[in-house]
C-alpha cells in the first residue's frame, strides 16, 4: 500500500528572485506551472523526492513554504483567503531583512543575534505564511510530512498540524539551534551521523538518510570533451564554513582556481579568494559549471565533523567529473578514495593532488568515470527514496 507524502522546503530568498527574474511573468502563472519552472531549474533536490516516490507507487506533493508567489497562487486556486499585512509592515520587514544581509560583511554582523528576534517577530505579521501551510497539511492529509526546513518551520505550529499527519518527520544536516524544543517531531532523518546521534540523545528517534543525485540532470549537457574550467569550486562561504573559507584561501593563493558561491561581501577585502571569484551559480547554471570543469573541489561544512554528507559529493560525481573532496572518517561508505574520488587531509596536500591530476589526464578520467559509475549504481534520489520508504515503514 501506497503513503501519502507532503515534503516542504524552503528555498534561498537568493535563488528565488533569480528564477523569477529570468522568467518574466512567472508570479502570474499557476501554481503548477511555477512548481514546475523551479523543479526544472534543479534547485537543491528540486522534485527529485516526489517524482521518485511517485515513481515508487506513492502519492507526493512539494511545498515551497517561503515562495509568496507560488504560496499564494496555491491559495487563490484553492479558495483560501489570507490577510496582507499592511504596507509599513512589509516595508519594516524589507529594511530588516536588508539590514541583516548588510550585517554580515560589517562589524555590526555581532548585532546580528539582536536583529534576529526583531525580525522573526515581523515575520509573525506574515499570516499568509502559515495560514496557507496550515491549509496545504490539512488539504493534503499526508501520511508523512517531511519537513526539510526544521529551522524556518516553527516547532509550535507543526505540534498544531499533528492530528493531521501520521508521522512527522524532521531532515536537517546543517547548523541549527542545539537546545530547540523538537520533540513534536516523530522521527528525524540527517545524513550526519553525529546529527543523528544528537537527537536520539534527546530521545528523538532518528535515521541516517544520505543525499543523492537526479539522473535527469545529465539531459540537460552535452560531450564531457566540453570541459573548460580546469579547477571549480561551488559553494557558500558563510561564517559556518570558517576551515573551508582558510582552506580555499590557501588554494587560491597558490593556484588558479574559479570559485563560485554566495557569502563573498563577508571576506576580509585581501581576502585571495576574491580574485577568483566569478558570482554566484544556483540550480542548472551550478551543475554546467560541475560539467565542464576538469576538476571540481569540495569542502565540508564546519558542522559535518568527521563525516561526509553534503550534495556536492553527488553533484560532482554524478555529471562525471573528477571530485576531490575532504578525507571524512566514513567516506570510504560512499566512495573509494583514489579510485572513484580523490581525498586530502589538509590545503597543502589539495594542492599538489590537484595539480597532479591536472597533468595526468587519463587518471584523471578514469577515476571521474568510476566516481560516476557508482553514483548512477547506488546514490540516485530513486535508491534514496526507496531507503526513505523503508524508514518511516519502521515508523507508521
Amino acid at each position: 500500500m501506497g503513503y501519502r507524502f507532503l515534503i516542504i522546503n524552503t528555498p534561498y530568498p537568493e535563488f528565488l528572485r533569480r528564477l523569477y527574474t529570468q522568467h518574466p511573468g512567472l508570479e502570474r502563472e499557476s501554481y503548477t506551472e511555477q512548481m514546475r519552472v523551479e523543479a526544472e531549474s534543479f534547485f537543491g533536490v528540486g522534485n527529485s523526492y516526489s517524482s521518485n516516490l511517485s515513481k515508487l507507487g506513492h502519492e507526493s506533493w512539494d511545498i515551497r513554504a517561503n515562495n509568496e508567489w507560488m504560496q499564494k497562487a496555491w491559495a487563490r486556486e484553492h479558495g483560501i483567503k489570507i490577510k496582507e499585512p499592511a504596507p509599513v509592515q512589509r516595508q519594516l520587514q524589507s529594511a530588516l531583512r536588508q539590514a541583516l544581509h548588510l550585517a554580515s560583511g560589517t562589524p555590526l554582523r555581532y548585532l546580528k543575534p539582536l536583529l534576529q528576534p526583531v525580525l522573526k517577530s515581523s515575520y509573525s505579521q506574515q499570516t499568509w505564511f502559515y495560514d496557507i501551510l496550515s491549509a496545504q497539511i490539512k488539504h493534503y492529509k499526508p501520511d508523512v510530512l517531511l519537513n526539510q526546513a526544521m529551522v524556518a518551520i516553527s516547532s509550535d505550529f507543526l505540534r498544531q498540524m499533528k492530528p493531521h499527519i501520521r508521522l512527522l518527520v524532521g531532515q536537517v544536516a546543517s547548523p541549527f539551534p542545539e537546545g530547540g524544543d523538537y520533540s513534536c517531531y516523530d522521527l528525524v532523518v540527517s545524513s550526519l551521523p553525529n546529527i543523528v546521534d544528537y537527537f536520539r540523545k534527546l530521545a528523538i528517534p532518528s535515521e541516517l538518510h544520505r543525499l543523492g543525485f537526479e539522473p535527469r540532470v545529465l539531459e540537460k549537457f552535452k560531450d564531457k570533451s566540453e570541459a573548460a574550467i580546469p579547477v571549480s569550486f561551488v559553494g557558500n562561504l558563510f561564517e559556518a564554513h570558517g576551515s573551508r573559507v582558510r582552506w580555499l584561501e590557501h588554494l587560491c593563493q597558490r593556484l588558479d582556481i574559479r570559485v563560485w558561491g554566495i557569502g563573498i561581501e563577508g571576506l576580509p577585502s585581501d581576502s585571495p579568494i576574491r580574485r577568483c571569484y566569478m558570482g554566484t551559480a544556483w540550480a542548472i547554471e551550478m551543475y554546467q559549471i560541475l560539467h565542464r570543469s576538469k576538476i571540481t573541489l569540495n569542502h565540508h561544512i564546519d558542522v559535518a565533523g568527521a563525516y561526509a554528507n553534503n550534495l556536492r559529493l553527488y553533484e560532482a560525481t554524478g555529471v562525471g567529473t573528477l571530485l576531490i573532496t575532504d578525507w571524512k572518517e566514513n567516506l570510504h561508505e560512499m566512495f573509494e578514495p583514489g579510485k572513484e574520488v580523490v581525498a586530502y587531509r589538509n590545503p597543502e596536500e589539495c594542492a599538489e593532488l590537484i595539480e597532479y591530476h591536472l597533468q595526468h589526464e587519463d587518471e584523471r578520467k578514469a577515476i571521474a568515470r568510476a566516481g560516476q559509475q557508482r553514483t548512477l549504481k547506488e546514490h540516485t534520489y530513486y535508491h534514496r527514496m526507496q531507503e526513505l520508504v523503508d524508514i518511516v515503514g519502521k515508523y507508521l
